[in-house]
Parts: C-alpha cells; structure tokens; sequence
C-alpha cells in the first residue's frame, strides 16, 4: 500500500493553500506560478472586504446613544479601534490591488529595485512583496538609520 506525503499547507490570515511546488525546470513566474498568486491575493481580498462588511454593520448596529458618558467613551474608543484597523485593511487592499496589476502585467515576483526573483517563498508568506529579501533588508536599515 502506497503511502502518500502530507503537504504542508500554509494559513494566510483565515485562507489556506498548499505551497506551490514548481517543477523541475519551470520557469519562474510561469503561468501556474501566477495563478498561484492571483488565487492567494484574490482569495485575501475577499476577505479583508468581508471584514470591512462585517465592521460597517457592527457599527450600525452598535452605534446607539448611550446615556453613561463613561460607556459612550469606551463605545467610542472602540469604533475608533476599529476604523484604525480597517485603514490599514484599506491600505493593504491597495497593495493587493497593486500586486494584482502586476501580475496582469507580468511583473510579479522581480525586484522592484535590484530586478532578480523575490522568490516563491518570500511570496507565499509576503504576496504583496515587491523587495528581494536583501534589498527589503537594506531599506530597513536605512530607516532605521536615518529615520525614514
């Protein structure tokens, strides 16, 4: 009886995929490796935009005059919580977006400074990376000596 590998699959925020495995002398980026991606950013997309849905309606429904000015502090501390986390959400929908273009445009996974492969890994745990791991490196040491 043939025993098969378990593949090891990866959680990104609440979806999940398997790692992809090229072949043996596939190109990088090919077809398979950007639909690959394409299914991971669509995928993590829909589900920050579920989330904001669910934010929208959490704060209707919650959004009432409270009469204790403590409860309507906290209420307020709250949504304001909230609103900060679904900006960044925002702003990571636009990178998304961003990384999606590109794979339109076939520039997905290159350097965007130094143009060498980012890597299939560094993707698969960073969809939107548009820096190679050494190029990302050298930039945030730069900021963290200049303060940028």
């Amino acid at each position: 009886m043939a025993t098969r590998k378990k593949k090891n699959v990866v959680e990104l925020s609440r979806s999940h995929f398997e790692p992809y495995e090229p072949a043996k002398d596939e190109e990088y980026m090919s077809k398979g490796q950007l639909e690959h991606f394409k299914q991971i950013l669509l995928n993590w997309r829909q589900e920050l935009m579920e989330e904001v849905d669910r934010t929208v309606h959490h704060m209707k429904d919650e959004s009432i005059n409270l009469p204790d000015a403590a409860d309507r502090a906290t209420q307020e501390e709250e949504f304001s919580l909230e609103l900060r986390t679904r900006d960044r959400e925002r702003k990571l929908i636009r990178k998304i977006n961003q990384a999606l273009d590109s794979i339109e445009k076939e520039d997905y996974g290159w350097c965007e400074a130094c143009g060498i492969e980012i890597g299939i890994r560094r993707l698969e745990a960073r969809p939107t990376a548009t820096l190679c791991i050494d190029c990302k490196t050298l930039q945030e040491i730069k900021e963290k000596q200049w303060g940028t």
